[in-house]
């Protein structure tokens, strides 16, 4: 198994897949960029000064401490309970345009691939019976 497993990384396979993860994860993160900083403020503002980023409905209102005179605290802090859609909006987008630049790549891989594969193939050279025959025939005409 140990050799098995040496084989598989010396094939390059590993660093392969790493390269493609890691390129992944920041070709993510350009395009979560992209949508919350240059496409969802355009469109914001179009809807009327709207940061999707915010919207959400509360379920529980957030409550402060409450400290006494002395700084003994009486009651404690209770974060805020929401439900984020403006975030899932931007996710939704996000997802839309990462699929579409992956839709493009494949697209244009396999139209690569068909051009390759549209490149007529080399005639096969003429066996050593061929040549001597043509020869041959070339000779009788003259």
């Amino acid at each position: 198994m140990f050799n098995e497993f040496k084989k598989f990384i010396a094939k390059g396979n590993v660093l392969e897949m790493a390269v493609g993860l890691i390129m992944a994860l920041y070709f993510g993160g350009i395009v979560k960029s992209l949508v919350d900083d240059i496409i969802m403020p355009p469109i914001g503002l179009l809807l009327g000064g709207i940061d999707f980023s915010e919207l959400k409905v509360v379920i529980q209102r957030a409550v402060p401490a409450v400290v006494d005179g002395t700084g003994q605290v009486l009651t404690g802090e209770t974060a805020e309970v929401a439900i984020s859609y403006g975030n899932f909006i931007n996710t939704i987008i996000t997802f839309l345009i990462v699929t579409f630049a992956v839709f493009l790549l494949v697209k244009g891989y396999n139209n690569l691939r068909k051009k390759e594969e549209a490149k007529p193939a080399a005639p096969p050279a003429p066996t050593k019976e061929v040549t001597l025959l043509t020869e041959i025939r070339d000779l009788l005409k003259k």
